[in-house]
Order: C-alpha cells, then structure tokens, then sequence
C-alpha cells in the first residue's frame, strides 16, 4: 500500500493544489491528512472541500478545532487567534461538518496518526529527540505519523537506540529495521526554512519513505491572505519558511 501524508494545510489552497498535482503523478493508493486543515490562511472552505474529496483519513488539528468552538481561541497567540476568529466567520456548512467529523488522533493501515503527539493529540510538539523517544513508548505501531510542528522530522528506534533529526527534501528512508516516528512537514505553512509545500511517501508493503517539497506561488497566497485583512506577518513568514 502506497500512502501520501500531508499536514497543516492551514488554509493555503495554492500550495494544497499543488502538492495535488505533484501527487497525481505519484498515484499513492489512499491520502493522509493529519489535520489542521484551516487557520492562518484565506481559503478555507476550498482547502476543506479538496481535502473530504481527496483524502482516505483526516485528522482534526488544533484550529481546527479552534474554529468550531471546541478548544478555546484565548488559547491562541495575537495573530493565530485573529486569524482563527476570522476563520469562524467564513466557514461554510459544508466545511464546518467536514471539520466535525475530524477526530486529532487515529489508526490506518497499521500506522499509528495523531495531529500533535500520543500524550496530547491536539497540542503537544514532537520537536525533540526526548519528545520522540516519549512518542513512540506510548505507542507499538512500526511507524507512527505526527503533525503540528510544520517540521518535517524522521526518527527511528531500533535497540533501545533513538537516532534521526530533521528530513529536508529528498530523504529517503528503510523503516524495516526498528519503529519510526514521521512527521510529513506542513503544506501550507513550513517552519523549517524551506518555504515550498511538503509531503511524505510511504510504501507500507516495501517499507520505505521519502520527503518531498513542491514549489507553489506563495505571492498569490500572499496577496489573499492581505486582501481578507489577515495579520501581515502570515503572509510574510510564507516567503522564507519560517
């Protein structure tokens, strides 16, 4: 089975369509979404549209869950809560049901999901080696997918021994030796200094990954995201992935 994982697509329809297209050529047998589908961007109800059309299993992310009421936007920072009460605002009906169906954690195909982490789905970072390490003892599936950092990370344990860091374009993994913790990198908002849209490729039958990054125009998204009046420094963080 040959899946592709997508994260934190937050709203960014240009770099959605476009990781899209590069997956057509790919034609992985199902999709993964591991949530946060709106937020920080300006097209929402077209990413939520693209994503019930497209992927086989979506998680709830965070703002998502902050834009339907279920978390608190209080929670949020100054412009992430700006953007997520406006968000709230333009949801349509058909989006806002997508997002109540979402749940921020799951299991597919053998594969462990959660938006954040097993210890908190909704809101915890993987970003460190001690996180990982906590991430995969709570877990027993061979690979386990996480999202939420909008960094694309691979790290492995294999007898008793954690090893791995962050995965930039390109690297290409064997997961037949130990348990795998996995997170694809963000779509719409990369925060590892690679501004273009991220995805991850996994074989589950010949047990092999591979990152990839696509270009998208993010001066279109840019300028939609200051035509709707969202706060400057979305749109300015989209140039240089951070």
């Amino acid at each position: 089975m040959r899946v592709a994982v997508i994260s934190d697509v937050h709203a960014n329809l240009h770099a959605l369509e476009a990781v899209l297209a590069a997956l057509a050529a790919q034609e992985p047998d199902e999709i993964w979404c591991l949530g946060d589908v709106v937020g920080y961007g300006p097209r929402p109800n077209e990413c939520c549209r693209r994503v019930a059309e497209t992927a086989a299993v979506c998680l709830a992310g965070n703002h998502d869950l902050a834009v339907l009421g279920a978390v608190t936007i209080s929670d949020f920072s100054g412009d992430a809560a700006a953007a997520a009460t406006w968000t709230r605002t333009e949801l349509d009906a058909d989006a806002r049901a997508f997002l109540e169906r979402l749940r921020p954690s799951g299991r597919a195909a053998g594969v462990d999901l959660f938006h954040g982490s097993p210890l908190d789905p909704v809101w915890e970072y993987v970003l460190s080696g001690d996180s990982a390490l906590e991430a995969l003892e709570l877990t027993s599936a061979p690979v386990v997918l996480v999202g939420h950092s909008h960094v694309a990370l691979a790290m492995s344990l294999a007898g008793g021994e954690l090893d791995g860091g962050l995965a930039p374009a390109g690297t290409e993994l064997d997961l037949s030796r130990g348990r795998w913790l996995l997170n694809p990198g963000s779509v719409g908002q990369p925060r590892d200094s690679d501004p273009r849209a991220a995805f991850l490729l996994l074989d589950l039958g010949r047990r092999f990954a591979r990152f990839h990054r696509v270009e998208y125009s993010v001066e279109r998204t840019q300028a939609e995201i200051r035509e709707r009046g969202l706060p400057a420094l979305l749109a300015a963080r989209l140039e240089h992935g951070q």
